[in-house]
This record gives structure tokens, sequence and C-alpha cells, in this order.
């Protein structure tokens, strides 16, 4: 569920009207909801609430500061892949001991400030980095708590590019090197061996690769006990996914249902870091219409926002539903929703039915909230969009717009290059 409703015809996030916070802020913005932030996260807790669990909130599916504040205020944690990540995650008031680092490319500076920080665990990912981790730990005069990230080679049934349990995928130790990957871990005097960590990938959309994939890991961990490894954390990943069209995903309650009975009475604290499901629903990309254009073999629909802004239907195919803001059509048109970047795959839409739309009408593209302004760029020398958190009657401003000044910022002409005549040999008429 979510809080973006129609009121006379009018979208409203919460009890805020959508072209209001247009007027003032300007297009494009994205657009969250604090009711459904809140209300999703509390949901997915909720399905744990029976065993020992520890929410750690998929930062790389959205990093804004006040979304991060939000979940750290309920209580939960953050799963990162970068020192930026820890970075926001620590200014956002998420204790460093609710934070699990994760990532097949840790830099040693990175594990070093997550070392410093205090963190609840790495997840591991390869026997060089468990040795980079070892010795950066030693450096430090600190023992590095860590799991091992195990691919358990299961299929999760979702876009290759997002699959991350498979044999064929970059992440995690496979099953057959893990255990001996276990006791080279225990045998590093610099390195704790606490958890053991998986993830199948993302946008899952059901809930049988989740349990199929946690009985390969419990058979692991029987193993690892006859070694004397015991492991206190299951990091079991998130995934979840969550309705953009026609999906029917597991509402957290059956997935939670499914994990739990799967998982017995064994003793571990359980760590989610569920993404997408929280954040998704509760966020909308607010777009304007530029321009409208008929072709000999289709119709465009050209809107200010871009791949630029929203990468995920160029880089994925994905699929976003696109509402008007205002309902005062109800004729409808089959045609592409398209921005100003110049590349023939910059699209929001292709062969959609939308209501018929005029220039300056609003259109919200809807389910923006995870992977939206995360993987948004400056290409075309864009400025990225603000964030707008809507929280009951109000709504602030969470992210600025950017600058065109915001561009260079950090750019430089160096010295042989501040005269506009450079002396290159050539002859100029």
């Amino acid at each position: 569920m979510h809080h973006f409703l129609y009121r006379d015809n009018y979208m409203f996030c919460e009890d805020v009207s959508v072209s209001e916070i247009a007027g003032q802020v300007g297009t494009p913005f994205y657009l969250y909801s604090h009711a459904t932030l809140r209300h999703h996260f509390l949901t997915f807790e909720k399905a744990f609430e029976d065993v020992p669990s520890l929410i750690c909130f998929s930062a790389k599916s959205n990093s804004n500061l006040a979304v991060l504040r939000l979940f750290a205020g309920l209580g939960g944690g953050l799963d990162i892949v970068s020192g930026g990540e820890l970075f926001r995650g620590l200014q956002a008031g998420i204790p460093p001991d609710r934070i699990v680092f994760s990532g097949v490319g840790k830099r040693e500076d990175e594990i070093a400030y997550a070392l410093e920080s205090g963190i609840l665990m790495f997840n591991v990912e390869s026997l060089q980095e468990l040795e980079s981790v070892n010795q950066c730990a030693a450096r430090l005069d600190k023992k590095a708590p860590i799991a091992l990230r195990v691919n358990p080679d299961v299929d999760p049934k979702t876009h290759p590019y997002i699959s991350t349990g498979l044999k064929e995928n970059k992440f995690g130790l496979d099953m057959k090197s893990a255990a001996e990957a276990y006791k080279s871990a225990a045998a590093l005097p610099h390195v704790e061996v606490i958890g053991i960590s998986c993830h199948i990938g993302s946008q899952v959309t059901d809930v049988a690769p989740f349990i199929d994939a946690l009985h390969r890991i419990k058979e692991l961990i029987r193993s690892l006990e006859t070694f004397g490894i015991s492991i206190s954390y299951l990091d079991l990943g998130g995934g979840l996914g969550i309705t953009y069209d026609q999906e029917a995903p597991p509402h957290p309650n059956e997935y939670g249902k499914a994990v739990l009975e799967a998982l017995g009475d064994s003793a571990f604290t359980l760590i989610l870091e569920p993404g997408r499901v929280i954040v998704g629903n509760a966020g909308i990309l607010v777009t304007q219409v530029l321009y409208t254009k008929s072709g000999e073999e289709k119709d465009f629909v050209i809107v200010d926002a871009a791949m630029n802004d929203l990468v995920r239907p160029a880089l994925y195919k994905a699929f976003h539903a696109i509402e008007r803001v205002v309902r005062d059509q109800e004729e409808t048109i089959r045609a592409d929703v398209v921005g100003p970047i110049c590349e023939s795959g910059d699209f929001l839409a292709k062969d959609r039915d939308i209501p018929r739309v005029e220039v300056g009408d609003l259109l919200a593209v809807m389910s923006a909230g995870a992977y939206g302004f995360t993987m948004s760029s400056n290409y075309n020398s864009r400025p990225r969009v603000p964030e707008v958190m809507v929280k009951g009657d109000q709504f602030h401003v969470v992210r600025a717009r950017e600058s065109y000044e915001d561009l260079i910022k950090g750019e430089s002409i160096p010295p042989f290059l501040s005269a506009f005549a450079e002396d290159d040999g050539l002859a100029r008429g």
C-alpha cells in the first residue's frame, strides 16, 4: 500500500497536493511519503518479531539522509556497499553496531573506516578480501567481525542484471569452497567469524528461491559446526519484490512465515536487508510535459525528466506506471514517454496506453522510490533533481535541486590551458 491517492481528480501525497508541491519546487522531482516508508518498515519488521532479528535497510536503494534517519529512529540498521554509504548512515544517526558492510570491491581505506567506526560485521566475498580485512585490522590493532557471503547457486527468476546468487554471478564464494574459506578465516589472528551471509537477487517475486537458499545455507552451517566454527548471525540479504505492473510478490508476512518455518529452532540472530520492498512504492518521480509529437510510426510525449533521473526503464526495460497528476482527461493515446537526453534509449515508457496529455500537464512516474535518485547522474550536464518528503499536511525539500554551479564543483582548468590561445606549434590565420 502507499499514500498516493486521488481526491476530486487531484493526486495527493498524504495530505498535500502533488500539484502544489510542483508549483513551489518545480519539475522534475522525487517525492516520498513518510507514512508509507514508516508503514512498510514496521510491517517488514513485524514479520520477524518472533525471533532475534535486525532489519538492515539496503542503502543502495535509497540513501537520502531523511529516509535513513527515519529508519534509524525506528530501530533499523543499514546494509552498505561503500565508504560513502557508511558515511551517510553515520550522518543519519544509525549506530555503527547496526551496520553490515557488503560488496565485492571494498578498498583498504573503506575497510579501515568501517573498523574504526565499529560496524557490526563485514560480509566478505573473496579470499583476497578476507586477507585484506585481516591485514587492515592488524594495522589498527583490532579484530574484524566477519561473515562470508556464500553463493547458494539459486535462480531467483529475476532480471539477469539483478540476479546475484548464481554460479556465474560475481558475488560471494561458491558452496564447495565456502567451508575451506571458513577454516582459513577462523585461523586468522585479526578476524572473528560471527556470521554467514547470502543474497540471491533483487525484485524476487516468489518465496521458493529464498527458502531453497536458506536450506543450502543451513547445510553449510551444520558442516561448519563439525569444525568447531559457530555462527551467531545469519544474514539472508534482501531482494523481496514489489508490484510495478502485474507482479504479485508475497506479502512480508508470507515471506517471514516461510523463512521462520524453514529456520526451525536455530538460535541465530537474523539479519534482513530489505530495500525496494520498503521504499519502492513509497516514492514517485513527478515530471512535466514539454511537448507532444506525432510521427508516421508512433506518438511521443516529451517530458522534462530523463534517463539520467530514472535509468531503470533504459537499463532494465523496467515498467513504471505513469499517471496524470490531475485526472481531467479520459481519452487515451498510445505513445512513448521520452526525455530530453540525446540517446534513443532515453525513455520512461514505450508503446504505452496513457491518458491524452497537453503541454504543461504533470505526470507521476510511480514506484520510483527505489533505485531512482540513487542511480541518477549528471549525463548531458543535467543537474540532479530535488527530493521531497511529505509528512501529513507538510512537505520538506530533503535534497535541493542542483545548480549549474554544482555541475562544475571540483573541476579546474590547469595553468597551461588558462590562455585562450595556446602555442601548440600550429599556424593560425
